[in-house]
């Protein structure tokens, strides 16, 4: 499933597991410009070459008539060369269209990766080499494509030179009923009329080439969409005001076609508990979490069926049977009748990679101006960061550079936490929020967290397993599955539960 939606933030997860970024660079950047700038003057132009032809041909068969016999078969054989070179030249223009979309991913990450790519013996050269050889590929694309319309000019010259023979013959074989002066005419126009026929060639493929760019944004913007951003559904006032969290069979995978992520989930968060989520790699933990943001949807909900290649592009709106996919339940009602505004403004989130914007410290804090100077620095109170704030010129004015490269990663999310006390909503998932801390920085990130959001729902997906042993209880996932849920205290008296041999291996115990 992919969206892009032009003036709007509001992007779904799976866009970017379905389409590179190169690919998407290459159609909002190339292809926009060919249909934004090249289209309109090769239309313009198409215009003009046959009006020339077509009055140029006029001039010869009235000077000529007898020139009318020939016009036939140097028509087809007009468009029979056209049509041969377009069905090259199409191919060979997508091919060097496609080809640029390697490039620009390679750059893209080369450009994101880049200290590692230096610190790394030998990483220089190997991606240099890798720059250069999907370089060469369109190049070697690109210079195919050259050779097809250098074929071109030839016959279209040998075309030409045809006509201007033939005119000139027919009006040397019936000299004696011509006027010299209309027949001079004639032919200083069939000399003119062998470039006017090339550019005509080379125009009406050009426009059929650009008209696979439109082809390829085409493709981009008839992708079905998430889901809407408001579905008129009335919600109860203070929604969610407990923080009640019942997940009903819950399956899930991120695009048609692949493997289910989480299967068949079903548990209760009772309102103010705190559950800790953990397992081992790719049990679905991070996945719980896009659920919840309905960021991926049900296995078998209507926008997940969307990303079905068959699917027929009709309007999705209104459907929301979950098959065998299962529902989820803040406070009684199935998140999935909700628009993802009304949904994702009641809930708040500390990731685990704390992302700043690039903006005022302020405008990080309160994106949407909710909130007086007062509460903001109080915010930075409790969350320990309003010393260093003070103490930054400007303090709330003070600039964030992009993806707040200005803030140590504790103190981005020192600034996500206290984002998440702003909002005060009764749901708080910590999507392994700790993990690229330090310990100091950790305890007391939980420490906060244990004060500060006691009144609330907790999920906190787990990187160590000694940030969760407080929690209320302990939903052990593997390979998507729910395999344990009971109190921390419950489960290590087992020795041969799940949750017992995590803790033994990270040295809790």
């Amino acid at each position: 499933m992919f969206v892009v939606r032009l003036g709007d933030r509001a992007q779904t997860h799976s866009s970017f597991v379905s389409y590179r970024m190169g690919r998407l660079v290459n159609r909002f950047s190339s292809d926009i410009n060919a249909i934004d700038t090249q289209l309109p003057e090769e239309w313009n132009d198409l215009f003009a070459f046959i009006s020339i032809i077509g009055g140029t041909l006029f001039v010869i068969a009235y000077s000529t008539p007898l020139f009318l016999v020939a016009i036939p078969p140097l028509v087809l054989t007009f468009f029979w060369i056209q049509d041969y070179f377009i069905k090259s030249s199409s191919s060979l223009k997508r091919l060097y269209s496609v080809s640029k979309s390697p490039l620009y991913q390679h750059f893209s990450e080369s450009l994101s990766g880049v200290s590692t790519i230096r610190v790394m013996s030998g990483l220089r050269e190997q991606f240099i080499k890798e720059n250069e050889s999907r370089a060469d590929a369109i190049v070697n694309r690109y210079s195919s494509y050259n050779y097809d319309n250098r074929w071109l000019q030839v016959r279209v010259e040998s075309l030409g030179g045809f006509t201007v023979f033939t005119a000139s013959a027919l009006a040397v074989w019936n000299a004696d009923t011509l006027d010299a002066s209309l027949v001079g005419l004639a032919l200083s126009y069939a000399l003119n009329m062998i470039g006017f026929v090339n550019y005509l060639i080379r125009t009406v493929t050009e426009v059929q080439n650009i008209l696979v760019s439109v082809e390829r944004v085409d493709e981009y913007s008839n992708k079905p969409t998430e889901a809407p951003v408001e579905t008129g559904v009335h919600l109860p006032p203070n929604w969610p005001s407990e923080g009640r969290i019942v997940f009903k069979n819950y399956s899930a995978r991120y695009r048609e076609g692949l493997d289910l992520v989480v299967k068949d989930v079903s548990f209760a968060v009772e309102p103010t508990q705190s559950v800790g989520i953990v397992g081992r790699t790719g049990a679905g933990k991070s996945s719980l979490t896009l659920a919840l943001f309905r960021i991926i949807e049900s296995a078998d909900s209507y926008w997940a069926r969307a990303s079905d290649p068959s699917y027929n592009g009709q309007p999705l709106f209104g459907d929301f049977d979950h098959g065998h996919g299962g529902s989820i339940e803040i406070d009684g009602v199935d998140i999935s009748t909700l628009g993802l505004k009304d949904l994702r403004k009641h809930l708040s989130i500390i990731p685990q990679d704390p992302t700043l914007f690039a903006g005022t410290v302020r405008d990080n804090l309160d994106p949407f101006n909710e909130h007086s100077d007062k509460d903001l620095w109080e915010a930075l109170e409790r969350s320990h960061l309003k010393d260093h704030i003070a103490t930054l010129a400007g303090g709330l004015s003070f600039e964030v550079a992009q993806n707040g490269d200005n803030f140590s990663v504790g103190q981005r999310s020192l600034i996500c936490l206290a984002r998440a006390l702003l909002r005060k909503t009764k749901v708080l998932v910590l999507d392994e929020a700790t993990a690229a801390v330090d310990v100091e920085t950790d305890d007391l990130i939980q420490k906060t967290i244990r004060k500060e959001f006691k009144d609330r729902t907790i999920l906190t997906i787990a990187h160590r397993i000694k940030t969760v042993m407080d929690s209320d209880k302990i939903l052990v996932l593997e390979k998507g599955r729910v395999q344990e849920y009971e109190a921390p205290p419950e489960l290590l008296k087992r020795k041969d539960s799940l949750f017992y041999k995590l803790a033994e291996q990270a040295g809790e115990i």
